[in-house]
């Protein structure tokens, strides 16, 4: 998996990078922008559009100035706009590539120029290496940038956005923010939504040099990494190898939680399912999802199942006893959703009861009922790791970028996903898919993981034909299309 380092790292990185390959730093920059041009070519942006490119003078600016010249060799129509104040404050690579495509373009002072109101801008103004307040010049500039009405993309990072910190800031709102090898933590930070847009990482051939004595406990989970963490089946396969799952959930009104859970563990794969539910409430289960088997009154002998989730509708009156029995007599990882969560919120005294390795999927209300609470995303994460040491559990904290926390100190961040996701019942789902992959035989980590990548995939393929419609019986109808996009067998 890809690592996260900071941004004062990512500089130690690239420093070690080309001393190991005896590469120049001209070149690494050629490479990053040939890496961006390849990128945008492949959206298919119309020849047409009015492309502006806003340069500063350090290599953010460089990368911009050598993306401007590809562009241009490759038919676009471009207005370079420069934000700095002389040529001799520019960084060497950056003079180069000035002096390579100075002749060859429009060049505009930002203090005299007018946006149309279409086309794209590239903001390639600052990098990574924020530190400090931002002059009132730079806030100036960014603010003249954020008056273009049209899409803006950002190299590396937005301008004026801290890679590694919450700050209140003032930056450009970019539509999407194309960084290079490493993602920065704040552009998975749901603070900065309105700053970063989408995100696109481009490998441009970095590796970090096996004696660096630099590391990092954050990863970025990518399509790539999801084939080793898969479990392989062969012909002889049957149902009890693809798991027995027990699923505790349901109440009335909230019927449809438990459903969407148990079809999506269905759809995941699980051999058989089995619903502990209200014995009035039997029928809906029965009716909507007759793959599955339910069951009532007392609790069944967990001995015969391979993985329990807990929580989806379940409501929280007159719950605790029968919750309390479960941790207590449960021997394997769980999986704690929904109420279930709620519950050991209220009484934090049975985390301790917890198999070790159990997988807790709280959203952000949940997270602050069961964690605590936190002033900005960065504290958020910190907390979550902490919880997941400190009780040898694993968090999922769901969301964009949805964050794995495991019993080690590492946390993984999701690459899947698209924010249309964000509608009601697209978490009980997620349980369904989590404990389908524990009843199959993974490891709790890689079941967290693998589900977490399907359950963001199943969404952005559904994305594509519902948009804004997209509701959570759609991701459920989504996954097998998961396993042919990975060819997972």
């Amino acid at each position: 998996m890809q690592e996260i380092f900071s941004g004062n790292q990512v500089k130690i990185l690239d420093a070690e990078y080309l001393q190991r390959t005896s590469m120049s730093s001209y070149l690494l920059m050629e490479r990053a922008a040939q890496s961006f041009v390849d990128w945008f070519l492949e959206q298919k942006y119309e020849k047409s559009f009015i492309l502006y490119v806003a340069i500063g003078s350090g290599n953010n600016g460089g990368d911009g100035l050598a993306i401007a010249r590809l562009l241009k060799e490759n038919g676009y129509d471009l207005k370079l706009i420069i934000l700095f104040d002389s040529i001799a404050d520019l960084s060497s690579d950056t003079k180069i590539n000035f002096d390579l495509i100075s002749k060859e373009i429009d060049i505009y002072d930002w203090k005299n120029f007018l946006f149309q109101s279409q086309g794209i801008l590239i903001d390639a103004f600052l990098g990574v290496g924020l530190k400090g307040n931002l002059r009132q010049s730079a806030k100036e500039r960014i603010e003249f940038l954020n008056r273009f009405e049209g899409e803006i993309i950002s190299v590396d990072m937005p301008s004026g956005l801290y890679a590694d910190e919450y700050r209140s800031t003032e930056a450009v709102k970019a539509s999407k923010t194309v960084t290079f090898q490493f993602p920065k933590l704040a552009l998975l930070a749901p603070d900065y939504a309105e700053f970063c847009g989408e995100l696109v990482v481009l490998d441009i051939g970095i590796t970090t040099d096996v004696d660096s004595k630099l590391t990092s406990n954050k990863y970025f989970l990518q399509e790539k990494d999801l084939m080793r963490l898969h479990k392989k089946f062969n012909r002889f396969s049957y149902k009890g190898d693809f798991g027995k799952c027990l699923i505790i959930g349901g109440s009335p009104g909230k019927m449809g939680a438990l459903f969407l859970a148990c079809k999506s563990a269905l759809r995941t794969g699980a051999g058989l399912v089995t619903c502990y539910l209200d014995e009035l409430e039997r029928t809906i289960i029965q009716g909507s999802v007759p793959e599955a088997m339910c069951t009532w009154g007392s609790l069944p002998e967990f001995d015969q199942f391979h993985a329990l989730a807990i929580g989806p509708g379940w409501g929280t009156d007159n719950r605790i006893s029968v919750f309390e029995r479960v941790l207590k007599s449960s021997k394997h990882p769980l999986v704690l959703d929904a109420d279930a969560l709620n519950l050991l919120a209220q009484k934090p005294s049975l985390i301790k009861f917890l198999p070790k390795n159990s997988i807790l999927t709280p959203h952000l209300g949940e997270f602050k009922r069961l964690v605590g609470d936190s002033t900005n995303y960065f504290e958020r994460i910190k907390l979550a790791r902490d919880f997941a040491i400190n009780n040898a559990l694993i968090l999922v904290l769901k969301g964009a970028n949805t964050v794995i926390s495991l019993p080690d100190g590492r946390q993984i961040f999701n690459s899947s996903g698209t924010h249309y996701m964000a509608t009601a019942g697209a978490g009980d789902v997620l349980t369904g898919m989590i404990v389908a992959f524990l009843g199959m035989g993974y490891l709790p980590e890689n079941a967290a993981l693998c589900a977490v990548y399907h359950h963001g995939l199943a969404g952005e393929i559904a994305s594509k034909t519902k948009r804004r419609g997209l509701i959570a019986s759609d991701i459920i109808d989504k996954i097998p299309e998961t396993y042919l996009r990975l060819n997972i067998s």
